[in-house]
């Protein structure tokens, strides 16, 4: 892997190293059921990166929209439905008779946008044919080269993170755009990313890697999207929606409402390895995290430039330096903010910290519980950190259930700093019997108990409880790049049900079979079934009370899974 770091790029580039290159982020759709919530950040910081050097940057938001009509009723989608093609395909228009031909167009997207970034590619294509076109975030950091074979449009993948390699791509893209791109390959003016002439193209694999320090990385240049070609305020409409919530439909609950919310990351990457995590478009395995000066000084930016009144930090484990957690309330205090705000930890690191996060102005924990039982959570590799203190024996509905100590503690401790802990789940994960799952249900309705019997204090203002407590549950998905991918259960029902094969290096073949699996990978939260419309359950809970335990989910009855 090539090591380039901001320090190493910049010190070659003159101040206006990109001047003359124009370049197009489109940030693709995500889940079509649930509200678009989170303003899409990364393509905006690797906006304010690039026009650093001089590029002219511009951001298509196609996961911006949400089209309420006589189809979206139909389809009972509340929050309204994705753009069709034909319509992205003309806001596409609109927005390069406003900004010109683009020297570089990059898409973002994670590999749920598969069947949008194919659509997309041959839109760039057919009206940009000498634009250089690269896909970079989740999809491509997952599938990597093969996905040249499904996305034969593209020039390029960048992996992994941006920050750094956005500048070299954008230099290859001023190069070509000089001297054309066999010239440039031939006088060898490009970086040392090219691969190969593949499948009729000349092919790029850029690597990125994690900026030495991520104070250096500018804030988001949310500019770019306070309107939009077609006349909309997509920023404002992002801050306008609240980030967690009923209305949010991400399996956020939350006892109180937000009026105007902005989201950013403070930490970056994960040492641990969840079996049905992919860390890799994440920040691989390392940690890396912003300063708490650095964050607060965003935080009073946006408190000042777009009144926010809530700042949601969607990091994968806020709290993973001590340290910056405890200087929080000073620098809150010194820069005179008072605004709630919200993120996301590991249960086992919920002790002292959340306190003084709940003096900063925490009021929001999400915590990715997944399961309850112990056998469940050693299976997803989760038991290391949430196992270690044991489990707790306590009773449900007058039935005595083993729930493990970190978590118990986890949402108590949360109680009394005042901060609203939310859970999220997974069923039917490989192994998991019905017991199982009925041990995760009992721990959500333990969660509604302890407050009804005055167990904990009620700190976080909680009204209607039905709707502050988080009773979805994903079902178990295996995504490429993951441990739960390659376990040999899942290999063999991804193979009978969807002709997967894998190579020598245990990875999946990019062919035709995996494309359709990938393709079917657009909601976290869908039921998936294989040949014949075969139900995807990974686990031991037989399928017909899988199907009715999901029917309770879907209908706001979790807890009555108990009684299965």
């Amino acid at each position: 892997m090539l090591m380039i770091y901001p320090p190493e790029i910049t010190k070659k580039y003159a101040h206006d190293e990109l001047k003359g290159v124009s370049v197009l982020f489109i940030n693709m759709p995500l889940r079509e059921s649930a509200m678009p919530v989170v303003a899409p950040e990364g393509p905006a910081i690797l906006a304010a990166v690039l026009r650093k050097y001089g590029a002219d940057v511009s951001i298509l938001d196609l996961n911006a929209y949400r089209i309420k009509d006589k189809y979206s009723e139909s389809m009972q989608l509340l929050g309204g439905r994705h753009l069709t093609l034909m319509e992205a395909e003309h806001l596409f228009l609109r927005h390069l008779n406003a900004h010109g031909v683009q020297d570089l167009v990059a898409f973002s997207g994670m590999i749920s946008t598969l069947c949008w970034q194919e659509e997309m590619a041959k839109v760039v294509r057919k009206h940009l044919p000498d634009t250089f076109l690269v896909s970079g975030n989740g999809l491509s950091t997952e599938i990597k080269f093969g996905l040249f074979n499904w996305v034969p449009e593209l020039d390029a993948i960048a992996r992994s993170e941006g920050d750094d390699v956005i500048l070299v791509i954008a230099k290859d893209a001023k190069t070509i755009k000089k001297y054309g791109l066999e010239k440039s390959l031939r006088t060898g003016k490009l970086s040392a990313h090219y691969k190969e002439h593949y499948n009729g193209r000349h092919r790029f694999v850029y690597e990125g890697n994690r900026p030495s320090n991520l104070d250096d990385i500018p804030y988001p240049a949310w500019d770019l999207l306070h309107h939009d070609v077609a006349g909309n305020s997509i920023l404002e409409n992002y801050i306008t929606t609240p980030l967690w919530g009923l209305v949010a439909n991400n399996s956020s609950a939350a006892p109180f409402l937000m009026k105007r919310s902005l989201n950013t990351v403070s930490s970056r990457g994960c040492p641990y390895a969840c079996a049905f995590c992919y860390r890799g478009a994440q920040g691989e395995k390392k940690y890396g995290v912003r300063s708490g000066e650095h964050l607060v000084r965003q935080v009073k930016y946006y408190i000042d430039k777009y009144n926010v009144d809530f700042i949601g930090f969607l990091d994968d484990n806020f709290a993973v330096q001590k340290k910056r957690i405890m200087k929080l309330p000073d620098l809150f205090r010194e820069h005179n903010i008072s605004v709630r705000w919200g993120t996301h930890m590991r249960m086992d690191e919920a002790d002292d910290r959340v306190f003084p996060m709940a003096e900063a102005g925490c009021v929001y924990i999400g915590f990715g519980a997944e399961s309850a039982h112990e056998k469940t959570l050693t299976a997803m590799k989760k038991g290391g950190f949430i196992l270690k203190r044991g489990l707790e024996t306590i009773k449900v509905d007058g039935k005595t259930y083993q729930f493990p100590k970190t978590m118990v503690s986890a949402v108590k401790n949360c109680h009394h700093a005042g901060i609203h802990a939310n859970c999220t789940w997974i069923m039917g994960y490989p192994g998991e019997t019905l017991e199982d799952l009925k041990t995760s249900v009992a721990f959500i309705k333990w969660q509604q108990d302890i407050i009804e019997n005055g167990d904990v204090p009620n700190n976080c203002g909680y009204d209607n409880l039905k709707d502050a407590i988080n009773r979805k549950l994903f079902i178990a998905t295996a995504y490429p790049g993951t441990d739960m991918f390659k376990d040999p259960s899942v290999k063999k029902v991804l193979s009978d049900q969807f002709g997967i094969t894998f190579d020598t290096y245990n990875e999946p073949v990019c062919n035709d079979a995996f494309h359709d699996y990938v393709s079917e990978l657009d909601d976290a939260t869908k039921m998936l079934t294989g040949k014949d419309g075969k139900l995807i359950n990974y686990s031991q809970i037989d399928d017909d009370k899988f199907m009715e335990a999901r029917e309770l989910i879907m209908n706001g009855k979790t807890e009555d899974i108990l009684l299965l």
